[in-house]
């Protein structure tokens, strides 16, 4: 099944994306996929907008393996074997060996979605 971008469509596209609304938003809005709208928007060479992702700030300190301590988030940065590989060193959760924001990326449950595919 596919979707026919009509002049409205794509009008209502360029005004949410003017607006600042989501990949995700638009695409509801439009009755679409993320993607679809992303494709869309490449297609048309609308300007470029900046992650929505917010990256933690380095900390001034750089934590190398020998400065890792206990209840320290031992979540590697960098490339090994570089000047500029380290580590988190972040305080841990209790019983973890990473902080809270490296443990949601550490510990991923699989969404219904995926276990229903994989069976």
């Amino acid at each position: 099944m596919s979707f026919e971008w009509t002049p409205t469509h794509i009008s209502a596209l360029i005004a949410y994306w003017n607006e600042g609304l989501s990949t995700s938003a638009i695409g509801e809005k439009l009755g679409v996929t993320k993607n679809a709208v992303v494709g869309k928007v490449h297609r048309l060479g609308l300007p470029k907008r900046g992650s929505p992702i917010k990256h933690k700030p380095k900390p001034a300190e750089v934590i190398s393996l020998g400065a890792l301590r206990p209840g320290m988030c031992c979540w590697p940065e960098g490339e090994p074997g570089t000047e500029e590989f380290n580590f988190c060193g972040e305080p841990s959760l209790p019983e973890k060996p990473y902080c809270a924001e490296h443990c949601a990326r550490a510990y991923v449950k699989p969404s219904k979605e995926k276990k229903t595919r994989a069976a």
